[in-house]
């Protein structure tokens, strides 16, 4: 390859980038928005639970449950209501998501060691909210039950109860259970893959569309140049991209990556060389931007935010897309980015991936070629 048939082919695109304001826009305006959107608004955490409460006993130990029940962090006590009928008012106008309602007859029914059934309704229309908040709901009732159950034992000066099967739960790699840990990092495979593949998606094809495309075949530059060429300026902005998105990680949300830096760089470099890979084929094979950018939509940025299990677990999938998602390269880009900044692993544990990514970025890079080639450079 000839650097300076290189050089020129990147001062053109250079050029063409700076009087195309929306590319521009594009490249560096979207990715902050997405980590600012991202980072705020998508949480999968579940807090704050807008409860409502119906107690009908009003005694020392229905307050006692309240209390306690507001001062969970997991549920926010909305209103305490006097009756049922306004609870299904909550509910159905989502005003609050779960219901406690303290039966007539509770204290009564405790006091003397019986049953005493207690009222919990859920709104289920969020089946994954619904299911969580079940889980702590239980939770919750099942530890209120132990305090009864040591309460009563202390008044009747019997010996505490020690269960035989206790689990000393430990939380490796995400100690605080924060959604931001894993999403923040997600949010640079979606980034490289607007920049990358979309952006470039439109390179090649914007020289069919302006016929500038037969000027380019007639001049002596061989394919390989004139894609290497067209994908430096994009392999520049990308990999700026991804350094202002850690940066604004570390420094808005609190991300940081407990392995090497390098290797960061090194993932980044080569997962933003497949998706700039994929979009100039794309942009090859359609020869239309507004095809292009259709189908880098379809068959980039999509397969990366929902089958690369970012956001939706893989192992929850049907098992044919299960098996599609071993096409995708965000799958493997995001096992990195999680090895890196939670599990403190090096290249020793995430080599497979990084091999299976240099082996995309070369078969696209052929295929590349090869239609180019066919086309008559």
């Amino acid at each position: 390859m000839n650097p300076l048939k290189i050089q020129a082919i990147t001062r053109k695109e250079i050029y063409h980038l700076i009087r195309d304001f929306r590319s521009l826009y594009l490249a560096f305006a979207i990715p902050l928005l997405l980590i600012l959107l991202f980072g705020y608004a998508l949480s999968l955490d579940v807090n704050n639970i807008g409860t409502v409460v119906v107690d009908h006993e009003k005694t020392d130990l229905s307050r006692d449950l309240i209390r306690h029940l507001d001062a969970s962090s997991y549920f926010n006590i909305v209103a305490h209501l006097d009756d049922t009928k306004t609870v299904t008012d909550y509910l159905d106008h989502n005003r609050a998501k779960l219901a406690v309602i303290i039966p007539p007859g509770w204290t009564g029914n405790i006091r003397a060691n019986r049953e005493a059934p207690l009222q919990v309704l859920l709104d289920g229309s969020d089946p994954n909210f619904a299911g969580i908040s079940r889980g702590y709901i239980t939770a919750f009732i099942e530890t209120y039950n132990k305090q009864l159950l040591l309460d009563f034992l202390n008044r009747e000066g019997l010996e505490k109860i020690k269960p035989p099967v206790e689990g000393l739960v430990r939380v490796w790699f995400n100690e605080n259970l924060e959604s931001r840990n894993f999403i923040i990092p997600g949010i640079i495979a979606i980034i490289i893959m607007i920049v990358g593949a979309m952006l470039t998606s439109l390179v090649i094809a914007r020289e069919y569309e302006n016929g500038t495309m037969e000027t380019i075949r007639s001049l002596p530059i061989k394919a390989g140049e004139f894609l290497v060429g067209k994908a430096i300026p994009y392999f520049l902005i990308g990999l700026t991209d991804v350094l202002v998105a850690i940066f604004m990680g570390q420094v808005l949300f609190g991300v940081v990556m407990k392995a090497s830096f390098w290797l960061m760089i090194v993932a980044s470099s080569v997962y933003l060389a497949v998706a700039l890979t994929l979009g100039l084929l794309i942009s090859v094979v359609t020869k239309s931007q507004l095809v292009a950018n259709q189908a880098a939509v379809l068959i980039t940025y999509l397969p990366s935010l929902l089958l690369s299990n970012f956001v939706f677990p893989v192992v929850n999938m049907p098992k044919a897309l299960q098996l599609v998602t071993y096409i995708v390269p965000a799958t493997y880009y995001i096992d990195i980015l999680s090895g890196i900044y939670l599990r403190n692993l090096g290249l020793i544990y995430l080599w497979p991936s990084y091999l299976v990514l240099m082996s995309m970025f070369i078969a696209l890079a052929i295929a590349n070629l090869v239609v180019l080639k066919r086309e008559g450079m």
